[in-house]
């Protein structure tokens, strides 16, 4: 039962977590978008508001005028909307979604004995605190270097300095998988923290000053924006981490750091394409292709990189370690040689007394109905047993691939 409720619970935070992700990212390319397609007003009455910028839009059979004020606008309206339960629907689901998938069950999803054979207390308190430092090293990053001259050059080489430091560390001490999501996880959190920490309550704090008819100082403006174009750069990195755990060829990688590296570098890279497309097309930067060239390229070499050697498909013999037998009943293997490497490997997930993700295997009739994803899960994407907790070898894999493609014979 209480693998039935947190595969609910799973599902439904999953869900949630993807709808706020959606409505966060969305208004925040918006508004990226926006601030850089503005033009000067040519309205007087505009300029004599103080308005910096405009933009003229066409949408669902509307016209749409977004101006933007340099300073104070000269009067506040009545309702002024704020953008802040986009991010905080996000990261509070989001990490309400890590507890249950992995916090929760942390000897099986977030340790790998092979690469760091700890406590699940142990493992969870350093996961933890991998939000935590990582968002205080950013921050003070920010509070240093951020407003000198030449600012945000010093602060990208040193933040993408902090990332590869900190994806070498996931990888060399949790499951790859886990370690991908953390990395993910972190900066997703430094994202919202910039969210809750400087640039709202710099608004406020502006707000305030207005109401108050106190002139309003443009650092908050200043810092709100640096703080919302890293957030911009942070969101393709984000996004690649919390999908990779569906493609096990990446997490599963001996040097599966540089595999996260190299995919968060072409994220920002072409993200800043198409930050810097908008200007381009008011003629305000260069065609910014050399970004996106260099996005494609770094996945590129990667496609390259991760590319599988050819190989001959292993046949287990008796002296593998299941005692296996590579008989063949009518030219297919059969199920009761399969059955040695599933009692061995599977069961203790998947058998009569705990079934993860309500899959048993240790009927032909369930293995009949699972075999696609078994197949999927064992072959394909080698993403079970977790972690290779039950050490299958590439023999056993190799004989469960054979009798899946010669028709999954249940005799």
């Amino acid at each position: 039962m209480e693998s039935y409720l947190l595969d609910w619970a799973n599902l439904l935070l999953r869900w949630v977590h993807v709808i706020t992700a959606i409505a966060w990212v969305g208004s925040s390319f918006y508004f990226v978008f926006l601030d850089s397609s503005l033009t000067p007003p040519q309205d007087e009455d505009l300029k004599r508001q103080g308005v910096s910028g405009e933009l003229w839009a066409v949408h669902g059979g509307g016209f749409y005028h977004p101006v933007k004020f340099l300073g104070a606008p000269p009067q506040l309206p009545k309702h002024l909307h704020w953008f802040y339960w986009e991010s905080y629907s996000t990261w509070l689901s989001g990490f309400s979604l890590f507890t249950v998938s992995y916090l929760w069950s942390a000897g099986t999803y977030l340790i790998d004995k092979s690469v760091m054979d700890w406590s699940p207390n142990a493992a969870i308190a350093v996961a933890l605190a991998f939000l935590v430092v990582f968002w205080l090293a950013y921050d003070g990053i920010c509070r240093v270097f951020g407003q000198r001259k030449n600012g945000d050059a010093i602060v990208g080489a040193l933040l993408a300095v902090l990332v590869v430091m900190a994806a070498w560390l996931a990888c060399h001490w949790f499951a790859g998988r886990a370690a991908f999501l953390l990395v993910g996880a972190m900066i997703a959190t430094s994202m919202s923290a910039n969210v809750f920490f400087w640039i709202i309550p710099g608004q406020r704090t502006v707000v305030a000053d207005i109401k108050a008819g106190k002139p309003v100082d443009p650092i908050h403006g200043k810092r709100g924006k640096q703080r919302s174009v890293h957030n911009t750069y942070f969101t393709l990195p984000v996004l690649f981490a919390m999908l990779s755990g569906h493609y096990s060829f990446t997490y599963t990688h001996p040097q599966n750091w540089l595999v996260l590296v190299g995919m968060m570098f072409a994220g920002a890279a072409i993200r800043q394409f198409f930050v810097l497309r908008h200007g381009f097309k008011l003629g305000r930067n260069a065609h910014p292709w050399p970004y996106a060239l260099a996005g494609i390229l770094a996945i590129v070499a990667l496609l390259v990189w991760l590319k599988p050697a050819p190989q001959t498909t292993p046949v287990a013999t008796n002296s593998g370690a299941t005692n296996a037998v590579s008989t063949r009943a009518g030219g297919q293997i059969s199920y009761k040689t399969l059955q040695a490497v599933l009692e061995q490997r599977c069961y203790m997930c998947h058998g009569a007394e705990v079934q993860m993700k309500n899959v048993r295997l240790d009927s032909p009739e369930a293995v009949k109905l699972h075999a696609q994803a078994v197949f999927q899960q064992v072959v394909v994407t080698r993403a079970m047993p977790m972690n290779n907790a039950t050490a299958i070898t590439e023999a056993e894999r190799g004989l469960v691939k054979q009798w899946y493609e010669d028709g999954a014979a249940l005799n």
